[in-house]
């Protein structure tokens, strides 16, 4: 068994595994093929791979050689024909949003998993990739707001006079919402989160901050652990209790994606206006068009005083940490496609294996991407 590591587009410093998890491989007897500086970015270097039983090469041998290779962006639509036809790739392609490239693929023939549309069940959890990253987003997206901010997050009373405490909106309160929670609150602030789940309030008040509820939410359970769609009568009773906590606000935190479609609105523009002047909102949903009507993927935009942060790979701003837990969702994966014995084993009965296979046998396999 051949597993290809290759290096990531321009924009991404993370890499699929570390040495330390390339070294898990190797003890088994499966030979790890590392393109050359594919883990600069996150501080790994190739005497670390090659120390960990890897061999470091150039790229084209990375493909040609992979059974199974792994890159957590897709890599270029002509590299394709360099695989072999038998050939498996493992990542996080958002499949539901970028139907035609998964087209693309299947006619190529290759036989593709995409970690993020594993089922959210228990078992998944060792291997949610979706989890670990959006653990760092929110710890990230505070950080970043605290930068931006042009005042203090924390209550200040000195002899020059007394600072008040930011006050801080969430919107979301999954993994990246309640991190951001967590770290806002150690930073001082005071903190609003909204979510259309009642279940997750528990959990919100348990660390420390004040939720909002609205009545009339959609069966969250539904929808298999990710967002639902809302009524209309919902959205604009949402809408209003979010305005109001919006107006009071100095940093709002975003998190809102639905799987398939655009990220919806939630903070329109006569929201933004009535913030203060300084104020910022950090959009982690700007990938797919994020939660306000200004947001731009990677760019900072003023809009009557407040900075709306388009970050939706915040993670990559922790290169090193981030490549680490996703290395360790990889591996657990593997376990399920690889045999003890170091052999492919496509296993269609197992739900996981099932549920993360997008395209196999020259077609779209994935029922919702299909």
């Amino acid at each position: 068994m051949t597993i290809g590591l290759i290096t990531e587009p321009s924009h991404e410093t993370r890499v699929s595994l570390l040495a330390e998890a390339v070294a898990t491989l190797t003890k088994k007897g499966i030979t790890v093929l590392v393109e050359k500086d594919a883990g600069e970015k996150a501080f790994c270097t190739n005497s670390d791979y090659e120390k960990a039983g890897a061999q470091v090469t150039d790229r084209n041998n990375v493909l040609k050689s992979a059974q199974i290779l792994l890159a957590i962006h897709p890599p270029p639509s002509q590299e394709l024909e360099t695989l072999q036809s038998t050939a498996v790739l493992v990542g996080v392609y958002q499949p539901l949003f970028n139907v035609d490239q998964m087209k693309t693929w299947a006619a190529k023939g290759v036989t593709t998993f995409s970690l993020d549309m594993l089922p959210r069940t228990t078992r998944a959890q060792a291997m949610d990739v979706l989890s670990s990253q959006a653990n760092i987003a929110g710890y990230k997206a505070v950080l970043t707001a605290a930068d931006n901010y042009v005042r203090y997050f924390p209550m200040f009373m000195t002899a020059a006079g007394s600072i008040a405490p930011a006050k801080v909106l969430i919107l979301g309160a999954g993994v990246a919402g309640l991190q951001a929670v967590a770290t806002a609150k150690r930073l001082g602030a005071v903190v609003e989160v909204f979510d259309t789940r009642p279940a997750v309030k528990e959990e919100v008040m348990s660390l420390g901050a004040k939720f909002i509820e609205v009545e009339g939410a959609a069966d969250a359970s539904k929808g298999g652990g990710y967002a639902v769609e809302q009524s209309e009568e919902y959205k604009q009773k949402q809408q209003q209790r979010i305005a109001d906590s919006i107006a009071k606000a100095d940093i709002v935190i975003t998190t809102a994606q639905i799987p398939g479609k655009k990220a919806p609105i939630l903070i329109t523009e006569q929201m933004i206006d009535a913030m203060r002047n300084g104020s910022v909102i950090i959009d982690i949903a700007a990938a797919t068009g994020g939660n306000t009507p200004f947001t731009r993927n990677n760019e900072t935009v003023r809009h009557n005083g407040v900075s709306i942060v388009g970050n939706s790979n915040l993670p990559a701003t922790m290169p090193s940490d981030a490549s680490k837990l996703y290395g360790k969702n990889v591996l657990n994966f593997l376990q399920l496609i690889i045999t003890k014995e170091g052999e492919m084993n496509l296993n269609w009965q197992d739900d996981l294996v099932k549920g993360s296979c997008i395209t196999h046998g020259s077609e779209i396999v994935h029922e919702r991407v299909k």
